[in-house]
């Protein structure tokens, strides 16, 4: 039936008047064959987007991508393989083992949460940072922009961290490539004593408003933390000295992890001097609910 054909193009109309004619006198119309570039196919989208680039000179790569693997958290799990196996496979394809791969985690979605949710998209989000560990590759934060949701309106300051991660890994200029990111951590009594590298010439908090929400420069947002019980809670936070955070709450006494926008919608106003907002990470390893 014509619903089930694939959408290949428009019928030439004496195509379209022979298939009436069949239909009228109860004929089956035969669907077409597919061919390797359909998108209905595996790989479709790649060998008839991407394949036909490989001849063709390259500098680097720019990714924009993720949103719809964020649906589940079985699908956010499994793009901690997919992403690194789709940068070796250009790279292969490419013949050029050192392609950059410049890519953006996830922006926000929604709403912001009223108390520390779990999401998919903080596991999604996770597993596109993991993939930093593959050698020339660099990541842009998104999550703090949230002009056009889960494509921001702005794109100047995408733009802008992309290309300092360009300058750092592709052109080795002596810069910082990125906001803080989670090193480590130490358990204090009822404090979280946190660790950032790409600190940059120090930590601050921002005066930010976003979706109506102001966050004050006196204050940092975006830290939950929680006991053996595994219930986040809202956390104080507090920038001690250049790289390092305290994280407590009179709700948990004896703190066991610390997660930080780890929400769909993150309200966070954690930056480096020069301008780039913190990495959301966690520093749990507890597993992600089962998919309902």
């Amino acid at each position: 039936m014509e619903e089930a054909l694939p959408r290949l193009g428009r019928l030439r109309p004496g195509a379209q008047a022979l298939r009436r004619a069949r239909r009228a006198k109860g004929a089956d119309y035969p669907k077409r064959p597919l061919g390797p570039t359909s998108i209905t196919r595996p790989c479709g989208l790649y060998y008839g987007m991407i394949t036909p680039l490989q001849p063709y000179a390259i500098k680097g790569v720019i990714w924009y991508q993720g949103e719809a693997n964020g649906n589940t958290y079985k699908r956010s799990i499994e793009y901690r393989k997919l992403f690194p196996a789709l940068i070796q496979c250009w790279r292969e394809d490419w013949s050029l083992p050192d392609l950059p791969f410049l890519f953006v985690q996830l922006a926000n979605t929604g709403r912001p949460p009223a108390e520390p949710e779990e999401n998919q998209w903080g596991y999604l989000r996770e597993a596109q940072t993991m993939a930093l560990s593959l050698p020339n590759t660099g990541m842009a934060v998104a999550s703090d922009d949230i002009e056009g949701g889960i494509h921001p309106a702005r794109k100047e300051p995408i733009g802008q961290r992309l290309a300092q991660w360009a300058k750092h890994s592709v052109y080795g200029r002596d810069v910082i490539p990125s906001g803080q990111m989670f090193d480590s951590m130490r358990i204090e009594g009822n404090k979280v004593v946190l660790k950032f590298k790409y600190a940059g010439s120090g930590l601050v908090p921002t005066d930010r408003t976003v979706a109506g929400h102001q966050m004050s420069s006196d204050a940092l947002k975006g830290f939950s933390i929680c006991g053996d019980n595994r219930k986040f809670v809202w956390a104080n936070a507090t920038i001690v000295g250049k790289d390092t955070v305290v994280v407590e709450s009179p709700e948990v006494a004896e703190p066991v992890a610390v997660r930080f926008a780890w929400v769909r919608f993150p309200l966070f106003n954690l930056y480096n001097k020069e301008g780039f907002p913190a990495v959301p990470f966690r520093t749990d390893s507890f597993d992600p609910p089962a998919d309902k």
